[in-house]
């Protein structure tokens, strides 16, 4: 069950999927690529639709980079008798995420982008907020709270890519994968 952000006070949901780039008309029937072994066969004739997927893609790359430092800084912070598992838990999460947002990164590169690290705007990019949580139980709603937001908006994004870009849609659904498991993980930290 998502928490309320009453017992998350502390983690801002952002607005949803409705603010990211999304397909203009003009691209949104473009025939799926024929080849998955060419990972930009059939995006070469689609600017517009390629410009959005890259967009959309910076904006989960923030997302994982700032879980990453989310689960570092809980990593380091964290107290309390069950905090020795949680506390491994959260810098396992941590490298999870690190290697999400290195995939991402390539991805975009791969469809002739440029990854945006830039760290004066990645908070405001991400789909998810950063946390100081002060303590154990905070830290473990509201990163649970931010793993079932990832999923939402990466499972809409995989839905907008369609079979428009079948290595791409697997890269999401590949780390959705990872998120829904980071969530279990979490859900089950709560109960213990």
């Amino acid at each position: 069950m998502y928490q309320s952000d009453s017992e998350c006070s502390n983690v801002t949901q952002l607005p949803l999927i409705d603010d990211e780039p999304t397909l203009p008309d003009s691209v949104a029937g473009a025939a799926p690529r024929r080849s998955p072994e060419d990972a930009t066969a059939g995006l070469a004739d689609h600017g517009p639709w390629r410009h959005h997927l890259v967009g959309l893609l910076n904006g989960a790359l923030a997302t994982e980079l700032v879980c990453a430092l989310r689960y570092r800084r809980h990593h380091f912070t964290s107290h309390g008798l069950a905090s020795t598992a949680v506390w491994d838990g959260f810098l396992a999460h941590a490298g999870d995420e690190a290697v999400h947002a290195d995939r991402l990164a390539q991805r975009i590169v791969q469809l002739g982008g440029e990854p945006d690290f830039l760290p004066d705007t990645l908070a405001r990019r991400s789909h998810v907020a950063y946390d100081d949580a002060p303590d154990l139980r905070t830290m473990i709603r509201a990163d649970l709270l931010a793993e079932r937001i990832a999923i939402e908006r990466y499972s809409a994004i995989v839905v907008l890519i369609g079979d428009r870009d079948p290595a791409t849609r697997r890269l999401i659904e590949e780390i959705v994968v990872d998120k829904r498991h980071h969530a279990d993980e979490l859900s089950g930290w709560l109960v213990d």
